[in-house]
């Protein structure tokens, strides 16, 4: 399998303007996105900055970088709508279709990347917005006079309803407007915070992995979506694995640097590259996967195309090297029998993150 595969930082503009902006991955620039049916976007939000309410066409995660965003929810056909206040570090589930609005009452910037799955989007490899106001919204569409038969308004308040919000994506609310207070039990059932040090595993010296899959989240059944992520110590290594399932993961650097391979079936690195805070990468499926920190560490957001994903290690009590009869592993290997021994005893801990050599 040839597979052209790059490290890429959001190269095209969706919007720009004094109330934040938003930018995207092309299809050009990553033609992996639309070859693996992926998608991915970025949202700054300054102090007063609001999304428009709108929903899209894919289902996809979203993992604040900076800030703090209030988040309104609204399902199809729903009376109720349900509040979000995400923070730094957390992973908020999104499901295709659900009308979604986003606010920044802070004084500072808000950063949120979206990663996600665009098999069904209209178009391979991009997130399409629907916005449901303003002059990119389905009430300009449908035009004063079908506005007006629809809800009973005169042709002044038709009018009114359709022309009076002139923005496009992104609109600056004045100072001092107040937003509904959060809901209620929101938090391990509608978002996360994945950026926990307590960790699924943890690595004394060495960094953290938090898994995110249907068990701890349940409503990840509903969109076929996983995350991880991965923080590693400076000049700490992220141990070789794969995903056994088939799924696919889209990776973004949140922050720092360091080193990444990317190995196929071919026996040689289908990505070997520097990374840094805004780069984006891709692993197809079954690749193996392995990373290592530079001095300042390295913080890895991923989202995984499955809600249940089996990832399997490279090294380690857990991986085959451990579980492999003597006999197989010196044919394999071509070694001896005290090789084998030697090599096997390097196996015999759990080996997902190594810390730096003291």
């Amino acid at each position: 399998m040839e597979t052209k595969m790059a490290v890429e930082k959001a190269d095209q503009i969706a919007f720009e303007g004094d109330s934040g902006g938003y930018y995207v991955w092309s299809n050009e620039k990553s033609p992996l996105l639309s070859d693996l049916k992926l998608a991915a976007g970025k949202l700054l939000l300054h102090p007063l900055g609001f999304a428009l309410p709108h929903y899209a066409d894919c289902n996809k995660f979203g993992y604040v970088l900076e800030g703090a965003i209030t988040v309104g929810l609204v399902p199809p056909n729903s009376p109720e709508e349900t509040i979000l206040l995400i923070k730094k570090g957390d992973a908020v589930p999104l499901i295709a279709g659900v009308v979604s609005w986003w606010f920044n009452g802070g004084d500072t910037d808000a950063v949120i990347v979206f990663l996600g799955d665009s098999s069904k989007a209209l178009i391979p490899g991009q997130f399409t917005y629907f916005f449901v106001a303003g002059v990119l919204g389905f009430l300009a569409g449908f035009q004063p006079d079908f506005v007006g038969k629809t809800f009973g308004l005169d042709e002044t308040e038709s009018e009114n309803v359709v022309n009076s919000q002139q923005g496009a994506l992104l609109v600056k609310l004045d100072q001092g407007i107040k937003f509904p207070e959060p809901s209620k039990h929101t938090k391990n059932k509608l978002y996360t915070t994945i950026d926990d040090p307590s960790g699924t595993v943890v690595v004394k010296g060495g960094g953290f992995i938090n898994y995110l899959t249907e068990k701890k989240l349940p409503m990840l059944s509903e969109i076929g979506l996983g995350a991880k992520f991965v923080k590693l110590e400076g000049n700490a290594m992220l141990a070789p694995s794969y995903v056994a399932d088939g799924s696919v993961q889209i990776c973004y650097v949140g922050k720092g640097s360091g080193w990444i391979k990317v190995v196929g079936s071919e026996g040689k690195p289908a990505l070997d590259s520097i990374v840094e805070e805004g780069d984006l990468f891709i692993v197809p499926q079954f690749f193996g996967l392995a990373g290592i920190a530079d001095d300042c560490g390295m913080e890895v957001f991923s989202v995984v195309t499955s809600s249940k994903p089996v990832f399997g290690q490279l090294a380690g009590n857990t991986s085959v090297w451990n579980a492999l009869a003597p006999v197989v592993l010196q044919a394999t290997l071509n070694v001896t029998s005290e090789f084998e021994q030697l090599f096997k005893s390097k196996n015999s801990e759990s080996i997902t993150i190594v810390p730096p050599s003291t």
